[in-house]
């Protein structure tokens, strides 16, 4: 599936068609029983609910495209109130992007509720003022194109999972974590997700409508996501040059379960109603 060009939105620089595609993972043995009481597809379907009930954490977000020799990255961080699906990302986009000096990385403040995304540090955009985009029309449903996929959509993606695998033990942050892969099919995480969660995932589904998407995740042993990556294979826009196919690989690590988290939503008066320039 083509999609327009967005001009709202960071992953501008990363998205200019899309669509998706991923291999099977074989089935294999379930986790040792220290590991999370539900066996291991019950534990990844049910990782978006655990979030929920966690409360809030600190996160860590990078998006990677990379097409052909060329690679560019991503990176974010912030906090999110996971129960009330709202958080806040600092990212940092690739060098000279966005209307940043070349070699210089514009960062841009990102608040994140259930169907928007506000922008501020935009070029462009007045510095006092934020950007408002409606989550839900997005062609991807913002999994790629915000230059991050927040938590808790990553984590309802994972209601779709399919052909789990478990791939053993691993550590992170010094937190032992039980490593599964599979597929998503996102269709099915969408029938699956709650009435807040469902529109952006419907808005995802028809950009990737019959596709599915490899995962990897990681639980810890209250079966909490702690890491969760995606990765989208995207066709070449049939108007730009050959061999432009694209993967985008998206990765959120989850830490610091229970932090004070406040988020502030921007006032009316607070948000530019004004047309971005493409990057």
């Amino acid at each position: 599936m083509r999609a327009p060009r967005t001009v709202v939105a960071l992953g501008a620089v990363l998205l200019s068609s899309a669509g998706c595609s991923g291999e099977g993972a074989v089935a294999t043995a379930g986790p040792p029983a220290a590991g999370p009481a539900r066996p291991g597809r019950a534990a990844v379907v049910a990782a978006a609910d655990e979030l929920a009930r966690a409360g809030t954490a600190r996160v860590r977000t990078a998006m990677e495209m990379v097409s052909g020799h060329t690679r560019v990255t991503i990176e974010g961080s912030g906090a999110f109130d996971l129960a009330a699906r709202t958080g806040r990302l600092r990212v940092t986009l690739p060098p000279g992007t966005d209307g940043a000096l070349p070699g210089e990385r514009r960062r841009v403040r990102e608040l994140i509720a259930p169907g928007a995304l506000y922008m501020r540090n935009r070029a462009g955009v007045p510095a006092d003022k934020w950007v408002r985009v409606d989550t839900t029309r997005l062609p991807d449903g913002n999994l790629v194109t915000g230059g991050a996929t927040d938590p808790v959509t990553a984590a309802q993606l994972l209601r779709g999972a399919g052909r789990v695998a478990y791939e053993g033990v691993a550590e992170l942050g010094g937190t032992r974590v039980w490593h599964y892969s599979g597929l998503v099919d996102i269709e099915r995480a969408a029938a699956g997700a709650p009435p807040r969660a469902r529109r952006q995932l419907r808005a995802a589904e028809k950009g990737f409508s019959g596709h599915t998407v490899p995962f990897d995740a990681y639980l810890d042993a209250q079966a909490r996501l702690r890491k969760v990556q995606h990765r989208f294979d995207f066709a070449a826009d049939p108007d730009g040059p050959p061999d432009a196919d694209y993967t985008v690989t998206s990765t959120t690590e989850l830490h610091d379960f229970g932090t004070r988290v406040r988020i502030r939503m921007p006032e009316p008066g607070d948000i530019w109603t004004g047309r971005i320039a493409a990057p």
